[in-house]
């Protein structure tokens, strides 16, 4: 069924192009069908002298085929802005309209033609469309991405979604070294593409040639329902306009990491996206149906220089929101098209979802501050938390902060402040055990905690998540990463390191691993990895201690208190020193990022 309705995804993606109409290329001006046959190449992305005799492009989602509107970033239309102020960046900026923009301005959608359902089986499609050849067998072809069209749309405004600005200004600190383009896209694009004051910008456009005549809108999940740990689907396009033949609507699949700001206004997920995907959607599969929750502003991060791996995204709802105050603002042409489309009606306010897959589990991770610096823990039962060595430094006491559950204000959830917690380090191991590990007691017992079930074995492949308090800290509660058990290393048959996909960052060090199917708790995340060459990270791979390693150790301390057993952590051997070395050999000592 998901496979089925993701075909919407993929069918309601597109790519905007915007370009000084002199520059659009001949027999590209009027709508057209766009086939790899037919040698209509788009103009590959270079930086211009001026950046309004440039083509600028970005992923963007059509809300209504019927209707025809898009909405993308706004970020690709300021090269063609008549004049700039220094109050764009404003929240309570009034919208811009098309009279803003040089009169030229060419704005060019490309996207698929219009998928034939198959009304036997309700949303899949039909096996003309999936091109089932006789000569192929049994082996179906997929709809070729050869069958596009382009169709000319008029930009009906850019608007800021103050909301969503209001959240990033204080969760993305730029003393915090924030940064959302490499050096590479620094130099390819421009001035606006990469400045952080114009992210919060979308553009409504209106398709002046009709995709469909059978009714079709997205439905829109009201960003109050959202819940930390979903899964969730993005759909964009990587590069632009560069090579649809190839990249248009791609596909990928992560979990919602986090939220932030009023109504969940920032979504953040682990959905790997790349350059030219702004401006497409994140999607989540409930009750049978395919919803929109948002669009993608930023596809990659760092943070000192430390990728995150995460994708930026603005709540789908408060776009809405934003677009329908317009009218009273807007001239008589534009508000008249705007009540015609009647947005908002499909955004679904009053959908009941229950609690999320990973919601249980992030009652066991807490953030351990050491005053200097933060890391994660895992709750083992009311008063003891499991971290790292590195975590609580060489300190007697660290404070401990834990979330409160989550309650309903109103119609809309939210959670209670942190509460902190003075907390005893009892034990940590020495500076030469391979296994980096702290025990901290707390001063009071946290009433209501997770206590998680301690694996007994390891699947390579299993699916797995990873929760803590990486990049963020609290200012916006535990993030939630997804990913699979990449490797599990042994020493003469016994597990004493394991490998995940999941994206790990600076402060989630101490951080529990989850089983994604049983829940049960397979390791304490220890490192993600460093090239000592380059200096570059990868959050995506990365090594945790596994529980079995500790497993008797946090027995005999349930049962009597004894710290003893821990101690045995700092007799391991050369092999597992090397392990956790990342070589074969001590000569040499490469230290991990975390």
């Amino acid at each position: 069924m998901i496979k089925q309705q993701l075909v919407h995804a993929e069918f309601s993606g597109c790519v905007v192009t915007t370009s000084r109409a002199q520059l659009t290329p001949p027999g590209q001006r009027r709508a057209n069908a766009y086939t790899a046959e037919s040698g209509n190449r788009p103009i590959s992305q270079t930086s211009p002298k001026d950046e309004c005799d440039g083509q600028w492009s970005c992923s963007g989602v059509i809300v209504d085929r019927n209707l025809g509107v898009v909405i993308c970033q706004g970020s690709i239309f300021f090269p063609f802005l008549k004049k700039t102020g220094n109050g764009l960046a404003a929240s309570d900026h009034p919208i811009l309209s098309a009279d803003d923009f040089h009169p030229d301005l060419s704005i060019r959608v490309e996207c698929p033609l219009e998928p034939k359902i198959n009304t036997k089986i309700g949303t899949g499609i039909c096996n003309e469309v999936l091109g089932h050849r006789p000569e192929l067998e049994n082996v179906p072809v997929s709809t070729p991405q050869s069958e596009r069209m382009q169709v000319q749309a008029q930009l009906l405004m850019v608007l800021p979604c103050p909301e969503f600005q209001n959240a990033f200004s204080r969760l993305f600190r730029k003393e915090n070294g924030w940064v959302f383009s490499s050096e590479e896209e620094k130099t390819e694009y421009g001035e606006f593409q990469k400045d952080l004051a114009y992210l919060h910008w979308f553009a409504v456009l209106h398709l002046q040639s009709p995709l469909t005549k059978t009714p079709h809108t997205m439905a829109i999940m009201d960003s109050t329902r959202l819940v930390k740990g979903s899964t969730v689907f993005a759909c964009g396009s990587p590069f632009g306009s560069f090579y649809p033949d190839i990249f248009l609507n791609t596909i990928s699949k992560g979990v919602l990491s986090n939220t932030a700001g009023d109504r969940n206004a920032v979504l953040l997920t682990d959905a790997r996206c790349l350059p030219g995907s702004e401006g497409g959607g994140i999607y989540l599969f409930e009750q049978g149906v395919l919803h929109l929750v948002g669009i993608i502003v930023a596809p990659l991060c760092w943070k000192t220089n430390e990728w995150v791996g995460l994708t930026l995204a603005c709540s789908i709802s408060h776009i809405i929101e934003n677009i329908i105050k317009v009218p009273h603002k807007a001239g008589v042409a534009v508000k008249s098209k705007l009540e015609n489309l009647q947005l908002g009606n499909n955004v679904l306010a009053n959908l009941q979802r229950g609690p999320g897959p990973a919601e249980h589990l992030m009652k066991a991770a807490v953030l351990v501050d050491s005053g200097q610096a933060w890391g994660s823990g895992a709750l083992l039962n009311r008063k003891v938390v499991l971290t790292c060595r590195h975590v609580v430094r060489d300190l007697s006491k660290v404070l401990v902060k834990i979330q409160r559950p989550r309650v309903a204000s109103g119609q809309h959830h939210t959670y209670k402040r942190f509460q902190t917690v003075t907390g005893r380090v009892v034990f940590s191991t020495s500076e030469s055990s391979p296994y980096d590990i702290a025990v901290v007691e707390l001063d009071e017992d946290l009433p209501g905690v997770f206590e998680p079930v301690l694996a007994s074995g390891y699947s390579a492949g299993e699916d797995v998540l990873i929760v803590g308090f990486g990049a963020f800290g609290e200012s916006c509660g535990p993030s939630v990463t997804s990913g699979v058990l990449s490797a599990v290393i042994s020493v003469g048959n016994v597990p004493v390191m394991l490998q995940t996909s999941c994206a790990v960052h600076g402060g989630s060090s101490g951080g529990p691993l989850f089983s994604a199917r049983s829940g049960e708790l397979l390791g304490i995340v220890a490192s993600n990895t460093r090239d000592n060459t380059t200096g570059a990270t990868y959050p995506h791979l990365n090594f945790s201690i596994p529980m079995t390693v500790l497993q008797t150790a946090i027995q005999r301390y349930r049962q009597s208190g004894e710290l003893r057993s821990f101690g045995e952590l700092n007799k391991a051997g050369h092999k597992v020193q090397n392990v956790w070395r990342l070589q074969r050999s001590p000569e040499k000592v490469f230290r991990s990022k975390l």
